[in-house]
């Protein structure tokens, strides 16, 4: 398919790049010339703006950081909807709120065009792998339109259900993924400021009742897990920002609904400290230096 990309941030790069690696063509856009050339390099063509990007495609994809940013690609007067054709679907990869994606979809219809909610979840690597999971917000017709295009890019494509379910899985996943990074973060500084070796407790949470993805695969404790960010300074992944954008998500849909989310509140409050100390650009196991630096101050 001829296919427009418009977001090439540490995600959306390469994403971008299995599509085309795929026998897909792209048109791209991002605001990082640096980015761009890039893609370009791997085969895709450069677009002066998202109006460019999008006309002549028969696909627009879109991974940005946050709803404001999706809704000038969309509308501004050089945006998506000045260049897209009628019936050309529009996926938005993006993590946003769920009444967004749905105003989102609605104005897309206004102008002949499906709109998909797919936020990803599987980090940085599983882009690059091509091992990401995708929850589909659509109906079943742009499901099934878009699914092998997505399955280019990850290897768990799921039907969350209609417009704005896709974003309703991604903030409850990234709300419990936050706090079990602070709960392997508080357990991994007591163990060792208690004087076991970090490696063993690690090994044994492993393979025990406390496993999560968030200590095998993602452990904040430096030297545990070489491909992790804790172990190149935390630097990479999933910024912190980034973590403490998705939890306000999660406590505002959670407002609406009605429904406490004590724990969230609390990680909430974590990642805001590591933002206000600076660290907001550090990937979101640096927690552990909340409970680290404090004990080492003792």
């Amino acid at each position: 398919m001829k296919i427009a990309f418009i977001g090439l941030g540490n995600m959306g790069a390469p994403m971008a790049r299995n599509l085309l690696k795929n026998g897909h063509t792209l048109n791209v856009f991002d605001l990082s010339r640096d980015a761009v050339q890039s893609l370009v390099d791997a085969g895709a063509t450069a677009s002066a703006s998202p109006k460019a990007a999008a006309t002549g495609v028969e696909l627009v994809i879109t991974m940005l950081p946050a709803a404001a940013h999706v809704k000038s690609v969309l509308t501004a007067d050089d945006g998506v909807l000045a260049g897209i054709a009628r019936g050309v679907t529009i996926v938005d990869s993006s993590t946003i709120d769920p009444a967004s994606a749905q105003g989102f979809a609605k104005l897309a219809a206004e102008h002949g065009n499906p709109f998909v909610d797919a936020p990803v979840s599987g980090g940085t690597g599983g882009a690059a792998a091509g091992t990401l999971t995708f929850m589909v917000g659509a109906n079943a017709t742009a499901y099934e339109q878009v699914n092998p295009v997505l399955a280019v890019m990850g290897k768990n494509i799921v039907h969350c259900g209609d417009t704005g379910m896709g974003q309703v899985a991604k903030i409850c996943n990234n709300l419990l993924l936050g706090i079990t990074m602070a709960g392997v973060a508080e357990a991994m500084s007591l163990g060792a400021a208690l004087g076991i070796d970090p490696k063993v407790l690690a090994g044994i949470v492993n393979t025990s009742t406390g496993r999560c993805w968030s200590s095998d695969t993602y452990n904040p404790f430096p030297g545990i897990i070489e491909t992790a960010p804790s172990s190149r300074g935390y630097t990479g992944g999933f910024g912190t920002d980034l973590m403490l954008k998705d939890l306000g998500l999660a406590a505002d849909a959670a407002k609406s609904a009605k429904q406490p989310i004590y724990l969230g509140a609390l990680a909430q409050q974590l990642y805001q400290t590591m933002s206000q100390h600076g660290d907001g650009g550090l990937d979101f196991s640096a927690v552990i230096k909340l409970y680290r630096d404090v004990g080492a101050k003792r």
